[in-house]
């Protein structure tokens, strides 16, 4: 199941070759008695990483997926071609990919229809998967939900406008808004939907099963819903986090100084995260394992704040540079004037100048020299 949230809010995927040298392999941990912590040969080249219940995905740095672990409704069976794939998501028993044309493909499981993408099936940025339903975030910032739907969890409340990112929980959906506030719908049995006052200053959202965590902007973490497990009582200090992601009763943020903490149910040593802990710089929570990705990969062209990741940060950094905007400081232009929020619509309009594959995504970075 997809939950991470980066401060950056959308994963950014660039297809360039690899040095063996390098050290971007997947470290997995945790309940591993379907092999979903076997991660296949060769580890290495791995962009980012998804778990579901039973299995997990990787993605490689040459748009190929891995899918390792439980396959017994076929969630590790990647469709061909195998080819210009930019993000994962597993949910329990079922996988989605995003391509780089904008397409998600989806296969697993179809027992709530799952897998059953609406059309048209285009012009999507995000996915995310949940225990048996699916949300895909369109370019125009409103989202698209598919799957089973008893709770609610694929009634997205209106407005359906101005999204920036999205994340499917168990039996329930978060998405949040443009101006840094979170929306939530689907099943409230634990409270899981009840976002703490004040709503405001989210840069990055998870869901588990029963419960959510929120990313604020000055790096720290917000937890509600279930709480039997400890999984919403953040350890502190509550500083310093660029990254989340939940389990089925677990969590994890990752840290700035690369460090991942784990907090909650730890019954399958979930929450042991694998010495030495440091240099991680992708990490996703499935329901009783977890994954990440250890060392930067390779240098990229377009981390220009050096942390591994090309992100809507750098976009920040690149716009004193470059970018040409009377009064707007930084990478928040879209509309012109700014929504004081750096998202996909920033990086759409900055894109014209160095597009190069007809699809505005956080990769076309790479198109942009340090």
């Amino acid at each position: 199941m997809k939950k991470w949230s980066f401060l950056v809010l959308i994963p950014v995927f660039l297809f360039i070759t690899i040095s063996s040298s390098f050290a971007d392999h997947v470290i997995a941990w945790g309940f591993n008695s379907y092999g979903q912590c076997d991660v296949p040969e060769p580890n290495t080249g791995f962009l980012a990483v998804s778990g579901g219940m039973w299995h997990s995905l990787g993605l490689k740095a040459d748009g190929s997926v891995f899918a390792w672990g439980d396959n017994e409704d076929g969630q590790c069976y990647v469709p061909e071609p195998n080819t210009g794939f930019v993000d994962v998501s597993a949910g329990y028993y079922f996988s989605l990919a995003l391509k780089d044309d904008g397409s998600v493909w989806a296969w697993g499981k179809n027992s709530s229809g799952q897998r059953d993408v609406p059309e048209p099936n285009s012009g999507y940025l995000a996915i995310s998967a949940g225990g048996y339903h699916a949300l895909g975030l369109k370019a125009d910032g409103c989202i698209v939900a598919w799957g089973d739907n008893e709770d609610g969890q694929c009634n997205v409340p209106t407005p359906n406008s101005n999204f920036v990112t999205i994340v499917a929980g168990g039996r329930h959906s978060l998405g949040l808004k443009a101006d840094g506030s979170i929306v939530a719908w689907g099943s409230n049995s634990h409270n899981q939907l009840d976002v703490p006052s004040p709503n405001t200053n989210f840069i990055g959202i998870a869901a588990g099963h029963y419960h959510s965590l929120g990313l604020k902007a000055d790096g720290s973490v917000v937890a509600w819903g279930e709480n039997e497990e400890g999984q919403c009582n953040v350890p502190e200090p509550n500083t310093g986090f660029v990254g989340i992601c939940a389990g089925y009763s677990y969590s994890m943020g990752l840290k700035d100084d690369s460090s991942i903490i784990a907090w909650g149910d730890n019954g399958d040593y979930q929450t042991d995260v694998p010495q030495p802990n440091t240099g991680f710089e992708v990490f996703d929570a499935g329901t009783y394992h977890g994954l990440a990705i250890k060392g930067c990969p390779f240098n990229l062209t377009g981390d220009f704040d050096n942390n591994c990741i090309a992100d809507f940060r750098d976009l920040d950094i690149l716009t004193g540079q470059w970018l040409q905007v009377p009064g707007v400081p930084s990478a928040d232009i879209a509309p012109y004037g700014g929504d004081n929020f750096v998202n996909m619509r920033d990086f759409v309009m900055m894109a014209d100048n160095w597009l190069v594959d007809c699809y505005a995504n956080p990769s076309d970075i790479a198109c942009v020299p340090k």
